[in-house]
């Protein structure tokens, strides 16, 4: 039976007991290649297909969305080894108002990954764009640390047993500002640049068997920016190891964009070496495409969308520290990348019939729960590179 749901501090938390999970039969290695006619169900899942080399595959979700729509409930439970909160999770959604916690909807998405033999990734703790305003204040007024153990102490321990891998500091990278690369955000501000280093160890007091991952983007391209953001984060990563702060995994987002062209190999093999010899395992966290030509056909839209991310999963899923990869969505229908103004503007007159592109068209499966070439793409990464390496916490 799930736990209670408080409405106030319960400095006894309860936990969600584990179930067992629901071992799914590997298909023959030779399906892995057919492709299924159009809306059908593919025969080989994007978790089996991790799962043939070591991996998981997961997906972002919304749980009231799942509830709502039959059909990406059947996609979730087909295609996701681990399901990751999109929303759930944040400290603004489980507490809008001080003390008053909120676990509703993070339990019923417990409970569904409990029920049906998934894992859930903790995504996120701390966030900048997720701390609720009072937070914010009470930060600011007080310097006051216990806020945040007080808030971890609320939310690790409850979901202990479906939780192995809690994403502690999300986006902490801001190049251009410090020397550093640190984004100055509240935590930064109150706390100064320990504050990483104090989560980390704030959350394994809790979590003592967990991964603890710090989650960030913009990693991908050989543009200015994202060499820069590379080597901060880097910096920041020999940091947090040689100052032994319990850190077991990088979360590189994986947000792909074709307006900035290919992915860059060199620079995202160079990279992962880098933190794989750090001692870290690395999980791919977030991962969708940013279309640029919304012009141009379905199929050739969606056909640029899996070469690139192809090219992505060849370079990274040939590190052998990287355990799985979740994508943040399973339908176009539920992205977070909308359309937007300057995308129109991009296009002038293209749609002055009334119509439009439709989805930014960069996840596996589309508005109807049909898979893409982006899914095959996919499948066919996951099964065909080497599984992961090991990485033991020192």
């Amino acid at each position: 039976m799930l736990m209670k749901r408080p409405t106030v501090y319960d400095d006894a938390q309860p936990t969600i007991s584990r179930r067992g999970l629901i071992a799914a039969t590997l298909a023959a290695a030779a399906t892995c290649a057919v492709r299924a006619p159009a809306g059908a169900v593919p025969a080989v899942s994007l978790a089996a297909a991790a799962r043939h080399t070591g991996r998981f595959y997961g997906s972002a979700v919304r749980i009231d969305q799942v509830n709502a729509e039959p059909d990406l409930r059947d996609a979730v439970l087909r295609e996701c080894a681990y399901v990751v909160p999109e929303i759930e999770m944040n400290w603004d959604q489980i507490e809008p108002t001080r003390g008053q916690l909120e676990f509703a909807k993070m339990d019923d998405l417990a409970a569904f990954a409990l029920a049906n033999g998934k894992r859930v990734r903790g995504h996120t703790l701390l966030w900048h764009l997720a701390v609720p305003d009072w937070a914010v204040s009470l930060l600011r007024e007080t310097q006051d640390w216990s806020v945040i153990a007080r808030y971890f102490g609320s939310v690790i321990p409850r979901y202990g047993d479906v939780i192995s891998q809690w994403e502690v500091v999300n986006e902490p990278i801001d190049p251009g500002h410090r020397a550093d690369g640190l984004r100055d955000d509240i935590f930064l501000a109150v706390f100064g640049p320990h504050y990483i280093n104090r989560a980390l160890a704030q959350a394994r007091t809790f979590a003592p068997h967990a991964q603890l991952i710090v989650n960030d983007y913009g990693l991908e391209y050989d543009i200015p920016e994202e060499r820069e953001r590379r080597y901060l984060l880097l910096k920041l990563l020999e940091r947090l190891r040689r100052e032994n702060a319990p850190l077991d995994a990088l979360g590189m987002q994986g947000h792909l964009d074709l307006r900035k062209g290919h992915v860059s190999a060199p620079s995202i093999a160079a990279f992962m070496r880098s933190v794989a010899g750090l001692g870290l395992s690395i999980v791919v966290t977030e991962l969708d495409v940013k279309e640029a030509d919304y012009v141009a056909s379905v199929e050739e839209r969606d056909q640029r969308a899996a070469d690139e991310v192809r090219r992505y999963l060849d370079v990274v899923l040939g590190e052998r520290g990287v355990l799985g990869v979740t994508t943040w969505g399973l339908s176009d229908r539920h992205s977070w990348l909308q359309l937007t103004l300057e995308d129109f503007a991009r296009f002038p007159g293209a749609w002055s019939s009334g119509g439009g592109p439709g989805f930014n068209r960069g996840l596996p499966f589309d508005a109807a729960m049909a898979p893409k070439p982006m899914f095959y793409a996919m499948r066919d990464a996951l099964w065909s590179v080497r599984g992961p390496k090991a990485h033991k916490r020192e």
